[in-house]
């Protein structure tokens, strides 16, 4: 399908006293920088698929109905700041000429959904229904100029090619995806007890497997086992028997990057709750229908079958899957090769003489693109040869998920892109010259916490202190609720907090 290209540029010729600013996506780092820059020195234009930014430590929350769905996201065009926003996905950059071309995605079907492939060859769950309609739907694309730009574009969900998983699984990276596992799990519990499901569908059904035993798949794991203890026993009394929850992970031990003792509470909570904690596991297939060995069952595409190297093939109702991140193909496709470079701005560092063509610098391993310790993004010749010849865009800067800083190991979650978000955005509204004379950006480990379930928690300071049980839930709710980012949200927190402990969650299908 052939595609139009206009030029944007033209938009903000009134306001030309400003610096313009380019935010490339509403992730951790770069809606965090967009809000903390100074009005008063930079246009800030942000470009994103989708209009708001979400909180993603509530997404479990919102996905069994503990909280709503707009308590975890917060608009991009608010009354509240001078924010120019483009629905679009970035399609390619001109360095030279300072530019971005972006792709309209107000009609984009993938918005709000995880992504594990490239958008348009992305066809999860219900998006394949829609196939034909994305195609036909994909964006004309348009030109921006950016004086400096901020790429933040985040990562896709990593399914390590496992077959089925990119099609049925659920995901839970927005709060399109959280929605469609609030639903799943209801649809599941509704079918188990219509009088025609037999009891072998309803274990099927209500058999829960979360894959991936990091924060998001525990805390996820909680939070199912809070609805369905405290809400779904009530009403579904005669279904309780046939429930499981189970995770799976590749690893030796879940929440690695916890201190061990606390890793081994969360997994005796988890044991005495009856969630099975299964490690060392290998998922091979996941497909919709129920196992081979399970035959004469009334509708068998009603759930799905996970394959399990350890245990073979299992009748599943729904699949989570949380195991890790991806690259962006944003940064493999339009951030690799350049022949020219900017005329100013470009810090050349060694002989550039016969350097005919440049490639971003990247880690090897993960694929995120390298920055030096002032987030500024890192080119190297293209050449076989050892050279020690770099150039470093002075204006284009690299944050969140889909960057890391030359020469260290921070880890890639919400804390780390927040706060080279708010560094970045705290130094160039000093100027250019501050920039150049700081310290660079390091790292403030504030602590890791995940949600156990039944109001307890696990929380490690950066300092090493460790806190379990109900004191760190507290802690947990209470850190959540100071990080939301408006007023609104700070009040509409507690009071569903509150209405759901009062009077249970709503289980409304919609």
């Amino acid at each position: 399908m052939s595609r139009q290209r206009t030029s944007g540029s033209s938009r903000f010729r009134g306001s030309a006293k400003k610096k313009l600013k380019l935010i490339n996506f509403t992730g951790w780092g770069g809606y965090t920088a967009a809000r903390r820059l100074d009005p008063k020195k930079y246009q800030v234009v942000v470009v994103s698929p989708r209009s708001y930014f979400v909180f993603t430590p509530l997404l479990a929350s919102t996905s069994v109905g503990t909280l709503e769905f707009r308590t975890a996201l917060e608009p991009v065009r608010s009354k509240q700041t001078d924010i120019k926003f483009f629905q679009g996905w970035a399609d390619s950059v001109d360095f030279k000429r300072k530019k971005i071309a972006i792709e309209e995605a107000v009609d984009d079907p993938s918005q709000g959904m995880a992504l594990t492939a490239d958008r348009h060859e992305n066809k999860t769950g219900e998006q394949r229904s829609l196939e034909k309609a994305e195609e036909s739907k994909r964006g004309d694309l348009f030109d921006l100029s950016y004086d400096k730009l901020v790429m933040s574009v985040g990562c896709y969900s990593q399914t390590f090619n496992t077959p089925g998983v990119k099609e049925n699984a659920y995901f839970l990276k927005d709060v399109g995806d959280a929605r469609r596992i609030r639903n799943r799990i209801l649809e599941c519990f509704e079918t188990a007890a219509l009088p025609t499901t037999s009891d072998q569908m309803r274990k099927n059904l209500l058999n829960f497997a979360v894959v991936g035993g990091g924060p998001t798949g525990i805390e996820f794991s909680a939070e199912l086992h809070d609805i369905i203890k405290e809400d779904l026993s009530n009403l579904y009394p005669e279904l309780m028997p046939f429930y499981k929850i189970t995770v799976y992970d590749v690893a030796s031990k879940v929440l690695s990057m916890f201190d061990e003792n606390l890793a081994k509470y969360a997994m005796n909570v988890f044991k005495r709750d009856g969630i099975d904690i299964k490690t060392s596991h290998h998922v091979e297939e996941l497909r919709t229908g129920v196992p081979s060995n399970q035959t004469g069952i009334k509708d068998p595409r009603g759930c799905y079958t996970l394959k399990v190297r350890q245990e073979g093939e299992i009748g599943v109702g729904m699949v989570v899957w949380s195991t890790g991140l991806m690259m962006n193909p944003f940064v493999k496709k339009a951030l690799s090769r350049f022949s020219d470079l900017p005329a100013r701005r470009v810090d050349i560092q060694g002989s550039d003489k016969g350097v005919e063509s440049w490639l971003v610098k990247k880690h090897p391993r993960s694929g995120a693109i390298i920055t030096n310790n002032q987030l500024r993004m890192i080119l190297e010749p293209e050449t076989d040869e050892e050279t020690k010849t770099r150039a470093v865009l002075k204006d284009v800067y690299a944050i969140g998920d889909c960057a890391m800083v030359e020469g260290t190991m921070y880890p890639a979650t919400a804390q780390v892109a927040y706060q080279k978000g708010k560094w970045l955005a705290s130094q160039l509204n000093k100027g250019d010259e501050a920039l150049e004379k700081g310290k660079g950006f390091r790292w403030n480990n504030l602590g890791v916490m995940a949600y156990l379930g039944n109001w307890r928690a696990i929380m490690q300071s950066g300092a090493g202190g460790n806190i379990s049980g109900r004191a760190a839930w507290f802690i947990w709710r209470g850190a959540y609720l100071t990080k939301a980012v408006s007023i609104r949200n700070k009040m509409l927190i507690p009071l569903y907090w509150f209405v759901n402990w009062a009077f249970g969650r709503d289980i409304s299908r919609f």
